[in-house]
């Protein structure tokens, strides 16, 4: 099966720009295709200083539904956004005050690969953080999805009226130009010991390395809210040992997630599966999770989303309306049915979710409610039917009310876009 490649570089136009990240793309280039996939025949994807994060979305998702294996070299600096303080691979047209509205959320990579299967992915990243990013990053995780295997390193700002180079990524390049492809840790070893010997006497922090099961700022890695998101199964705890106290109700956290509005929303982070359950004298138990999976890879996509409501069924008489195991199943089917191409059972789904949030208490400006909200207005500008349209914009004009979302002008879009389906037959 042919395998799928992205290169991506990019970095701000002008005195915002740290690394000069497209230098290293003609290097990338260079190598024969099977040898950057590992495969037999690839095709590769090249974006070098793409202007909208749109764009990029657009190629990743493209990237990630592809059958077969899928490699990703990333090129870049991270920047946080001035008022949520997440990071973001800066594009372009990015300055720091317009972080939010030009960037590329770093979540995103996350959000679209979320349903690869895992040991298909891999990512391999040469990122220059400017001063915020690199204080975020100070004992939290960077991470590409729980599926994904990440490798790479982020550098701290460099030195005032200099920009930075990537080095690492073109150790990389120039370590599989050769025609060989070692295994990805040996890879990635290889290419910091080049790193090191070129970078010995730059000033400064040194690099953090990202690589699997590798420590965080000499910690391991911390399960941080910025990285898990709404669709994350709710854990089962495990039994205890011996009997418990009188139970106390059980609260499961609702894990956070921020989606801008009107940039093209994307589906949620899944974070690993809870691990299989064990059957007295039995296999493990299936997990769901790789069943659906295998259906949306097969093209199955009815029988992926029947899986789903039944499983949202089970939870609903086990847990009871509006428990985070119920909102999970919500969230997996509207998700599927985007996947599927229909945009307006999808809508459906978020705009129901939203709802039932709103309904159990959570604040409009919860980030799993703005989330919701935040999907169901994307999905529902990909509704062809005028009449249906009408029917779910006025729907999703009301919730607009109660949760205009993050960036201005959300509900008038909405209107705006309903004044013109009137004029429509």
């Amino acid at each position: 099966m042919p395998g799928t490649v992205l290169l991506l570089a990019a970095s701000p136009v002008g005195r915002g720009c740290l690394v000069d990240a497209a230098s290293v793309l003609p290097v990338l280039a260079a190598v024969a295709p099977p040898v950057l996939s590992g495969t037999g025949t690839a095709n590769v994807v090249e974006l070098a200083d793409p202007l909208e994060p749109q764009a990029v979305l657009t190629r990743l998702r493209a990237a990630a539904t592809a059958p077969g294996p899928l490699t990703m070299f990333v090129t870049g600096q991270l920047q946080l956004d001035r008022r949520q303080r997440l990071p973001h691979l800066a594009l372009a047209r990015t300055t720091p005050a317009t972080v939010r509205y030009t960037a590329f959320p770093w979540r995103w990579f996350a959000d679209e690969l979320r349903l690869r299967p895992p040991g298909s992915t891999t990512v391999f990243v040469d990122l220059h953080a400017d001063p915020d990013a690199w204080e975020f990053l100070a004992g939290r995780p960077l991470t590409a999805g729980p599926t994904a295997e990440l490798y790479g390193r982020v550098a701290p700002p460099p030195s005032r009226r200099t920009v930075g180079r990537p080095t690492y990524m073109r150790a990389v390049a120039t370590l599989l130009r050769s025609g060989h492809r070692p295994p990805l840790g040996r890879l990635h070893e290889q290419a910091l010991a080049r790193l090191s010997g070129e970078e010995a006497d730059r000033p400064g922090a040194a690099d953090l390395v990202l690589a699997p099961g590798r420590s965080w700022a000499g910690q391991p890695w911390p399960p941080a809210p910025e990285f898990t998101t709404v669709t994350a199964p709710p854990r089962t705890p495990a039994a205890p040992p011996f009997p418990p106290a009188p139970p106390a109700a059980a609260h499961v956290p609702a894990p956070s997630a921020v989606v801008p509005v009107q940039a093209v929303p994307v589906p949620a982070v899944t974070v690993p599966a809870p691990a299989r359950a064990e059957r007295p004298g039995g296999p493990p138990a299936a997990d769901p999770h790789e069943e659906i999976t295998a259906a949306v890879r097969d093209g199955r996509h009815e029988d992926a989303l029947a899986l789903a409501a039944r499983r949202e069924r089970e939870a609903l008489r086990t847990y009871g309306q509006g428990a985070e195991q119920v909102l999970h199943w919500m969230e997996v089917r509207a998700d599927l049915a985007m996947l599927a191409g229909d945009a307006e059972r999808s809508c459906r789904g978020w705009l129901a979710l939203a709802a039932t949030r709103l309904d159990a208490g959570q604040a409009p400006g919860a980030p799993e409610v703005e989330s919701a909200v935040d999907r169901a207005h994307h999905q529902w500008g990909r509704i062809g039917d005028p009449e249906r349209a009408r029917e779910l914009g006025s729907e999703l004009a009301r919730l607009r009310q109660h949760v205009p979302g993050r960036r201005e002008g959300a509900l008038d879009h909405v209107r705006r876009q309903l004044r013109q389906l009137q004029t429509q037959p």
